[in-house]
């Protein structure tokens, strides 16, 4: 095992494995879009894997596959597989917008993916399409069923709520979980280089953040009750509705003061950057040194000491760099 400064074991790594998707989120790319990375400026799978076999030196036993959108880069199957060869690595996820799942779910699974998250941030059609800028909900519905049905379990179900937006929507959320064995869980809106307007009928995005204790005002008659918060070993914090199959969690990076003392992850970049906060532009390339033939070992511990002790989102020192779908997630 390895600890950062403040003594948290640094065991999850996420991969970012493209900087592209088929959505464009208006929380997560800018209207206008961005600048995506040449194809030689992005990782190889084999050059991730070297990554990874550095990060199972120091304790790593999960990873997470991210993007962009991450089935849309093609071999992903593949390399799932390449990630199931390594023995130290237990537990393999992947983090979609579910319109790709349907058809990669099966593959996946028998490739050696352990579960799925989908992002799916309203239950109706229309604003889906909207906030997609041009999803299609059908395929994601399709995609959830499928990971289900193939043993991708637990599906969780990740929506960031906003004001004005989709905060009427948290307690058909929560009822999803009644006949579902479902993880529906409620992120808060973070400051990730999108402040800049969304579009026409679209709230103010530097009026959107909405709390957890709001949120959870808002169902207080739904009857939740806590249950082991340590659910999967993730940062959201599990209830559940009284004999339902599924549960319910709330991401809380803002408003819990002390949400960063659990932090066990690092994150690597499509383009080769090792970023020990997803709250900071501070990264350390390594795809350069990796091509010219260097160990980056010391450059991976190197960014596990660099972790912070907590973000700074409350000084309002955001990050500027880079948009969600650019670091991953």
């Amino acid at each position: 095992m390895s600890y950062d400064l403040y003594g948290r074991n640094v065991d999850y790594l996420r991969i970012s494995v493209t900087d592209r998707c088929n959505f464009r989120c208006v929380y997560c790319m800018p209207a206008d879009g961005v600048t995506f990375q040449p194809h030689n400026a992005i990782m190889r799978y084999e050059e991730i894997i070297q990554v990874v076999k550095a990060a199972v030196s120091f304790g790593v036993k999960k990873v997470r596959i991210t993007g962009g959108e991450p089935l849309v880069r093609p071999g992903i199957v593949d390399f799932v597989a390449m990630l199931k060869e390594i023995p130290e690595i237990e537990d393999i996820s992947v983090t979609t917008n579910g319109s790709l799942l349907s058809k990669y779910a099966q593959d996946l699974h028998s490739a050696g993916l352990t579960r799925v998250n989908v992002s799916l941030d309203t239950l109706k059609p229309e604003l889906f399409s909207k906030i997609t800028r041009g999803g299609d909900i059908k395929k994601v519905w399709e995609g959830i069923f499928t990971a289900q049905a193939v043993g991708l379990s637990p599906v969780k179900i990740n929506a960031v709520v906003v004001r004005g937006l989709n905060d009427d929507e948290i307690s058909d959320f929560v009822n999803l979980t009644i006949e579902n064995p479902w993880h529906v869980r409620f992120i808060e809106l973070m400051p990730v280089k999108n402040q800049q307007p969304w579009g026409v009928d679209f709230p103010d995005s530097h009026n959107g953040y909405i709390s957890t204790t709001e949120m959870m005002d808002k169902i207080s008659e739904l009857g939740l009750i806590s249950v082991n918060e340590w659910i999967g070993n993730g940062p959201a914090k599990i209830y559940q509705i009284p004999g339902a199959k599924g549960f319910v969690g709330f991401i809380s990076p803002l408003e819990e003061e002390h949400f960063c003392k659990r932090c066990n992850r690092m994150r690597l970049t499509a383009d080769g950057n090792l970023r020990p906060c997803l709250m900071s532009d501070y990264e350390i390339p390594i795809l350069a040194d990796m091509r010219s033939g260097k160990d980056i070992t010391s450059l991976y511990e190197q960014a596990i000491q660099m972790k912070p002790k907590q973000h700074e989102l409350l000084l309002n020192h955001q990050p500027t760099k880079r948009t969600m779908m650019q670091i991953g997630g």
